[in-house]
């Protein structure tokens, strides 16, 4: 399922996301790449989920990942959602409930995200649920092929 919706996302999510071989693809290596979530969900380092449209459907994923304890009680979160779901509210929902789940169930202080400057929509998902811009990362990440500047986002546990 998830190998499918990826596939057919391919084109639609390649400007935000990595270069990806044609491997990644496939139902084999979604495996893997699920079986690698569950392993550092049991570490304690991440919380994956899927999300859901009206129908029960999976549109996307979701994910808490770098969870850090201690003093620093943190940890970053990133999502993606089929090109036929967005615009209905199902990012907007799906991070609203993983903020609750940081704040509220794992006791976590702060949530952080970044996107590509260019990436108004994902900004504005992040901006309805509470989070402020707090910097520039220049040339963060990898992205469709090239070093790209990021804004950096947060929203601490006083903010739900």
């Amino acid at each position: 399922m998830i190998a499918k919706l990826i596939t057919e996302n391919r084109g639609f999510m390649a400007p935000w996301e990595p270069d990806r071989g044609d491997d990644y693809f496939t139902v084999e290596s979604q495996r893997k790449v699920i079986q690698a979530g569950l392993e550092r969900k049991a570490q304690g380092v991440s919380l994956p989920h899927v999300i859901l449209d009206e129908n029960g459907e999976v549109v996307g994923r979701i994910t808490l990942n770098s969870i850090v304890r201690g003093p620093f009680q943190s940890c970053s979160v990133g999502y993606w959602l089929s090109q036929n779901a967005n615009g209905r509210g199902l990012a907007t929902a799906a991070l609203a409930e993983m903020k609750r789940i940081a704040f509220a169930e794992l006791g976590l202080h702060r949530v952080e995200a970044g996107t590509l400057k260019h990436n108004i929509r994902s900004q504005r998902v992040l901006e309805r649920n509470g989070f402020e811009r707090f910097g520039l990362a220049p040339r963060y990440l990898k992205i469709a092929g090239e070093w790209q500047d990021h804004i950096l986002y947060q929203v601490l546990s006083g903010g739900i």
